[in-house]
């Protein structure tokens, strides 16, 4: 069944017509996924690889109807409006694939999107897949790339990293076993879906029977995870890698790399790892150890 994905789902690609917009719109497309229209201002009546342009999400639910997933490949002056755009439209999920969006913004959209219910996930995603039913984004790269690397089974996968999410998703097809979802949460200090919420859209999920996280020393969302297992929200078998234990030995607010990998006082991987051991976690040394560890999970 897997998650946020059905062959039906309805996409639509807010920024269809730059370059960046076109190629994600390919790479869908190519992979079966339900892509159904795109949005650029002033361009409407044109059409990307067959599918129509509209000037605003709202003229494309007008003419196509209600619509499940909006993309959005935009410039990152031009995110927020993007964003608030497609949640002002009711589209009920938005994979937010720009990097380098202003937090000031990432924050403003994140209050919107929760009142309205809506799903935001990203900033700086790749996308997700669920294999052999469709993907949203890249993640997976091209299609032959795609096919190598993703196969259905039981695993689901989240990631900070958006190349991880390919690499854990191999190991796990390397292994003899198969992924449900695998979503790339994007690498922001601000995260639109947090872990805990796709654990449990994981926990209903059928196909789903085990949990592979690649989590960073950055933010503290891991112990949402703890408090998500003790309240019983959460109760399918959980793996889980924590980048960066390095960082300990680094000066405190220290940025590496992204604005999510900020070492935070007494919420570092050590800090992590105690609190979801408690939890009946289970602790990969290194990321190739997540499979070896969920494997007798997966049937």
């Amino acid at each position: 069944m897997a998650i946020l994905l059905n062959k039906k789902t309805k996409i639509l690609i807010q920024g269809i017509t730059g370059k960046e917009g076109q190629r994600a719109a390919q790479a869908m497309i190519e992979y079966g996924s339900n892509v159904v229209g795109g949005v650029r201002p002033g361009k409407a009546g044109e059409e990307v690889l067959g599918k129509p342009v509209f000037n605003t999400v709202q003229d494309a639910v007008d003419a196509l109807g209600p619509i499940d997933i909006s993309v959005i490949y935009v410039p990152p002056f031009a995110a927020k409006g993007a964003i608030m755009e497609a949640i002002d439209a009711g589209i009920p999920v938005i994979n937010t694939i720009i990097e380098r969006v202003p937090i000031k913004d990432t924050a403003i959209c994140l209050e919107a999107a929760k009142k309205k219910g809506v799903q935001l996930i990203g900033p700086s995603s790749l996308g997700f897949i669920a294999p052999g039913i469709g993907r949203v984004g890249v993640v997976g790269g091209q299609k032959q790339q795609v096919e190598e690397i993703y196969t259905p089974g039981s695993i689901g996968i989240i990631s900070r990293s958006g190349g991880m999410t390919n690499e854990i998703a191999w190991q796990v097809k390397k292994a003899g076993l198969g992924q449900s979802t695998a979503v790339h949460v994007g690498g922001d200090l601000l995260m639109g879906t947090t872990y805990a919420d796709l654990l449990i859209q994981f926990e209903k999920d059928e196909q789903t029977k085990a949990v592979i996280i690649f989590g960073e020393h950055g933010g503290s969302y891991e112990f949402e995870i703890a408090e998500l297992i003790e309240q019983k929200k959460f109760t399918k078998p959980l793996a889980i890698y924590i980048g960066g234990k390095f960082a300990s030995s680094l000066p405190e607010g220290m940025n590496i790399g992204h604005a999510g990998a900020i070492v935070e006082k007494g919420k570092g991987v050590v800090e992590k790892e105690a609190a979801l051991k408690k939890v009946g976690v289970m602790i990969a040394n290194t990321y190739e150890e997540l499979v070896t560890l969920i494997k007798p999970y997966a049937n």
